[in-house]
């Protein structure tokens, strides 16, 4: 059975919006090294349609973008994607399939059948995940900023407090700080 971890990009204070973070070759270098370790993505519509709006324009080259950044978006293209929703059923993109029935249910098949584990990248559905047990391990990339607005992690709440145990803390060199957590259980 492979390993569920979540994660993002926060700041300081939390806030987990996409555009509040430091987009470089360094943090794009820890999230494809992620991306490398795990045998597929999880994300919820709203994250897909957002990486599915722009990523693969850049892996056709259709777009112009630094070294990393397509290799970022090359690697993405070729990785199983997997989205949850409620409301869209048609997901295009190049090894995209949604998750289908029960969400505890599917979700845990799909660790059990992903020995290399799943990189889960969406906040709202970490929050739903989280309270139905699923999340085994945390890797933040966290900024040095505070950015004052949401959306914040967990700003939906939790059942309980998580307990964490720290596996490693690695700052990087643009004052990032990548953390990786695992669950006390």
């Amino acid at each position: 059975m492979g390993l569920l971890t979540f994660s993002i990009n926060t700041t300081l204070d939390g806030c987990v919006d996409h555009q509040e973070g430091i987009a470089d070759d360094e943090t794009h270098a820890f999230f494809t090294r992620l991306m490398d370790e795990s045998g597929a993505m999880l994300w919820g519509r709203v994250t897909y349609e957002m990486m599915e709006s722009y990523w693969p324009a850049v892996a056709r080259g259709d777009v112009e973008a630094p070294a990393a950044l397509r290799e970022w978006a090359v690697k993405l293209e070729a990785k199983p994607k997997y989205v949850v929703s409620k409301t869209r059923k048609d997901f295009p993109w190049t090894h995209s399939h949604p998750v289908a029935g029960e969400l505890r249910a599917a979700v845990q098949a799909l660790k059990d059948a992903t020995p290399a584990g799943v990189l889960l990248g969406s906040g709202k559905l970490a929050a739903e995940l989280d309270r139905l047990d699923l999340i085994d391990e945390y890797q933040f990339l966290i900024h040095p900023r505070i950015a004052g607005h949401g959306p914040t992690l967990y700003q939906s709440g939790l059942p309980g407090t998580r307990r964490l145990e720290l596996v490693s803390a690695q700052p990087l060199r643009n004052g990032a700080i990548a953390v990786h957590y695992r669950r006390e259980r």
